[in-house]
Formats: structure tokens, sequence, C-alpha cells
């Protein structure tokens, strides 16, 4: 991948993230491209619902859509790392553009059969261009100074997090105004427009990387492939996400428990805010500990906290607690995209990424599916303690690793 030459900063500061030349204009044109991963869920299943009338169609669809994009995300993000951004993230942009589209026109035709609606939903997840991970790995070239590139990481974590609260909302207008085809549309323009905008960028049809002189490398084995810290940061991104998809549905059921169906919104806007709060922090502090020390612990404290709501006396003291979980939501991804980028050599850095967020994606829609089994045959504390789990032992099983590791290794990260 090229990028321009990469920038060290006196003062890591946020502002000085976005003072690195080009940075806000890639950022932003990333930004706006991905949030049509915020309004095409949503988009695509009240359109199915709509025109089918059936919820079971809607949800199949949807399933399928997701599954693809999960699955292939990894060989998009190959694409990236083989032909560069600009060969390989238009076609995709443009193909998966054309595709929502159909499935706009598609669902807007109440006799379109439910099985060409799946067909068109596989092609449209598999097509989705990977403008996160394609986004860190850019900040990992342009940023040499680790603190640096720790705030660049969590500022983008943060906005990820924010565009899928904006996503359904603007979803809710074009509802309301249009028709959710259209906001099978608004997503295929975004996600093409976001993406051309991207691929002009100077950062991405720059120069080669020109490594400063005297910057020391942040991992052993990064001038390689994968490293020991990819799996790990892999399987603690995955048990957060299983923990966090899971306690989503059983938000619900405790507030239908309660009968305060009013709270879940407040309890999702709550985890959203504490998990921005938290990023936020998270990026600002000189951190000493070694990074996989860093991602265990947080996924460590988030199963920690979410356990414990789960004895929650009433719904908005549930509240509180998913605004005190997801101060650790951020910071835990944050870290484990850090720990996947140390792990790996510059030909390696998008798919690193990239099976980050495939494993937190595919644990998000394997405990939600888990925990329908278990609502309505366990107490409701029990569940949240058993949602908790995979975090805790991914941390646990993360962290002993990290903790032998050899003194001079644990040394050296500690100096950055």
């Amino acid at each position: 991948m090229s990028v321009i030459s990469p920038v060290r900063s006196p003062a890591p500061t946020y502002a000085a993230v976005l003072r690195t030349p080009h940075a806000r204009r890639t950022f932003g044109a990333a930004l706006l491209g991905r949030l049509s991963y915020g309004v095409a869920p949503l988009s695509l299943v009240l359109s199915v619902k709509d025109g089918t009338g059936s919820y079971a169609a809607a949800g199949t669809v949807m399933a399928v859509f997701g599954l693809t994009g999960v699955l292939l995300s990894p060989a998009r993000a190959a694409l990236v790392d083989r032909f560069g951004p600009r060969r390989a993230l238009v076609p995709l942009a443009a193909g998966s553009a054309v595709l929502l589209v159909a499935l706009a026109m598609a669902t807007a035709r109440p006799a379109t059969p439910p099985v060409a609606l799946v067909a068109l939903a596989a092609a449209a997840g598999a097509l989705p261009p990977p403008l996160g991970p394609v986004s860190r790995a850019l900040w990992s070239g342009m940023l040499t100074d680790r603190d640096l590139l720790r705030r660049a990481y969590s500022l983008d974590t943060v906005a990820e997090e924010l565009l899928f609260v904006t996503g359904p909302l603007l979803v809710g207008l074009l509802v309301r105004y249009a028709s959710a085809p259209a906001g099978l549309a608004v997503s295929a323009g975004l996600v093409l427009t976001g993406t051309l905008a991207f691929v002009t960028s100077p950062v991405v049809r720059g120069g080669a990387v020109e490594q400063v002189p005297g910057t020391p490398e942040p991992a052993a084995d990064r001038r390689g492939g994968p490293g020991a810290g990819l799996p790990r940061a892999a399987a603690v991104a995955a048990g957060v996400g299983m923990c966090l998809g899971a306690v989503e549905l059983l938000v619900i059921a405790f507030a239908d428990a309660h009968q305060r169906p009013g709270a879940v919104p407040w309890a999702a806007a709550a985890l959203s805010a504490g998990s921005a709060v938290g990023g936020l922090v998270y990026g600002a502090v000189q951190w000493r500990v070694p990074t996989a020390v860093r991602l265990s612990s947080l996924a460590l404290g988030l199963g920690a906290v979410l356990a414990v709501a789960g004895l929650s006396p009433h719904p908005y003291a549930l509240v509180g607690w998913m605004a005190l979980g997801g101060l650790f939501v951020a910071p835990a991804l944050t870290s484990a995209y850090l720990l996947a980028d140390e792990a790996v050599g510059e030909e390696w850095r998008t798919r690193a990424g990239a099976w980050v967020n495939t494993a937190f994606n595919a644990g998000t829609t394997a405990a939600t599916a888990g925990a329908g089994l278990l609502v309505g045959r366990l107490p409701l504390p029990l569940c949240f303690a058993l949602a908790a789990l995979p975090a805790v032992l991914a941390a646990v099983g993360t962290l002993l690793p990290a903790r032998r590791r050899p003194a001079s290794a644990v040394g050296a990260e500690s100096l950055k």
C-alpha cells in the first residue's frame, strides 16, 4: 500500500492527528463511505419486511447479507493489500452500490420472489469495500509515533461507533419522508461517493512510505507476516463481540421483564456514549503497559461490569451499568487494532485489521443467536453472567501469555 511520508509529532494530541497532512480529507471521506454501513442494514430489513410482509424473509435476507459480509471481509482486505487501495476499492464500491440499488428496486416491488432478494443480499454483502481496515492501515503508515497512532485509532473507533448511531437515525428520517428502499439507494450513494473521495486523497495516491531515521519498529515480528499478536487480538475482539451481541438482546428481555420497554434505547445510548468517552480518554493517556496486557485487562473489565449489570434492581440502574461497561468497549477495540498492527508488516496491515473486525462481528452475530436460546430458560442474572463469560475467558487466556513475554520485549515496548 502506498501512502505519503509518515509523520512524527513532538506533542501527540487529537489535534495533532487531524493536523497531519491530508488527514482530515482522508478521514472524512472514509467516514462518509462508512456511514453506508450504518444505513444499509436497517434499510434492508425494513425494505424486505415492507415488500414481502414477512419478518421471516426479512430476517433471512439480513442474515445472509451479514454473513457474507463477515466471512469475506478478510478476502476483500487481501485484495487491497495485493493490488493497493485505488485498484481494489473502486470496483468493490461500484459493485456494492449497483447491488444496493438493485435491492432497493427489487424490494420496492412486492412481486419479487424472496429467493431473488436472498441472492441479491448475498452478493451485496460480499462487496462492501473495507474502508475501516484501510483507514487504519493508512494511519499506521502515516504516523510512526505510537502515541500519536493510538490517538488516531481511538478517534477512528469512536467515530465508527457514532456512525452506527447516526445511520439508523438517518434511516428513520428517510422512512418518514420517503421509503425504506430509499435508504438502500442513499447507502449506495454514500459508499460510492465516500470511496471515490477516499482514493483520490493524496494520502492514498502518494509515494511510498519513508521510514523516519531512528524510529524503532513497534514489534520484532513487524517486518514479516502475522505474529502471535494477531490471533491474540482477534480472540479478544471475538470475546468482546460475543459479550456485546448477547447483552444487546438481554437488555431488551430485562426491560420487558420489568415492564419498562422505554429503557431499551436509553441503555443502548448509554453504552455508545460510554464507549465514546472511554475511547477518547484512552487515546489521550500515556500508557506504560504493553498493548497486549491493556487489551486483555479491558476485556476483563468489560466482562466483569456486564456480569454485575444483570443484578440491577431496575432497568434504569441497568442503564448506568451499560454506561460504565461502555467505557471499556472502544478502548478494547482500539487496543485490538493496535496489537494486530504491531504484529504484522506493511503488506499485512489491511488484512490484520479486517481479521480483528471480522472476529468482532462474527462474535456479535453468534452470541445474539445464542442469547435468544438462553432467554426464558435461565434466570436473567445468570444469562448476563454467561454472556460476559466469553470476554472474561478471552481476557484471561491471552493475559497470561502476555505476562510471560520476555522482560526485554516488555521493557522495549513500555518505552514507546
